[in-house]
């Protein structure tokens, strides 16, 4: 399969036209050893994909000529990634597994028991990090949306009546599948919602069911936060049969 590069945008007229790629792009091509001739895929990382052919290569740009343009649309609903913010990499690791899994967007989230605390520069510093990532994992999943990473939230802002929030609690009484399954409608988005390591006071499962969320168990087993997220996608994506 043909490696993915992300340009800021494609020009509307792109068919047969030649795009530079340069900057960190052009860089991740020499790693590749890319040649003239090859084959690869162009994104926007809004939906949009183009094969592509390299024409010329050097230290500093490659240019490709676009063969083909494909949109993939955005899936309804959206599937979110609520991540507690956990010490060492472990939510990191969390949201580079569920980008590969198919997640449309991640939300930052400082809880009670995280470790690791944003706040001040390190706050921007963390979300560009995040960002980072997502776009990596995008690349390397050959996904055509890159997911979003929404500004840092706490349990008490985390609910939207427009979304169907589903908390991961191995106290929970609904299994995820259900909850899932029972998505309205009209919903904008699913919002999966994991806790630190040490998982989540019982105030804030209180404050977001009171608000309108719904604790869930995704199965007999404690999973560490790295691996919960991802895991609850994927069960997500085939009840909703995207798998």
């Amino acid at each position: 399969m043909a490696s993915l590069y992300l340009v800021d945008a494609l020009p509307e007229s792109v068919v047969g036209g030649v795009i530079t790629l340069d900057g960190r792009e052009a860089h991740h091509a020499a790693v590749n050893r890319v040649r003239a001739g090859e084959s690869l895929l162009v994104g926007d990382g809004h939906g949009t994909l183009a094969e592509v052919t390299v024409e010329s290569v050097s230290s500093t740009a490659i240019e490709v000529r676009v063969g083909s343009v494909r949109t993939e649309n955005r899936p309804t609903p959206e599937i979110w990634l609520a991540q507690a913010l956990a010490k060492g990499d472990r939510d990191e690791l969390a949201i580079q597994a569920a980008t590969e899994v198919g997640v449309s967007g991640v939300i930052p989230m400082q809880t009670a028991r995280s470790v690791s605390r944003w706040s001040g520069p390190k706050l921007e510093k963390g979300v560009a990090r995040w960002e980072s990532i997502v776009r990596e994992a995008s690349k390397q999943a050959i996904r055509g949306w890159v997911p979003d990473v929404a500004a840092p939230a706490t349990p008490g802002t985390l609910v939207d009546p427009r979304d169907h929030v589903l908390v991961l609690d191995p106290r929970g009484v609904i299994r995820l599948a259900d909850a899932v399954a029972s998505t309205p409608t009209e919903t904008r988005r699913i919002v999966l919602v994991v806790g630190p390591e040490g998982g989540f006071a019982g105030e804030e499962i209180d404050r977001m069911t009171a608000a309108g969320a719904v604790s869930v168990v995704l199965g007999d087993t404690v999973l560490r936060t790295s691996t919960a997220g991802p895991a609850a996608i994927a069960v997500a994506n085939v009840v909703l049969e995207r798998w």
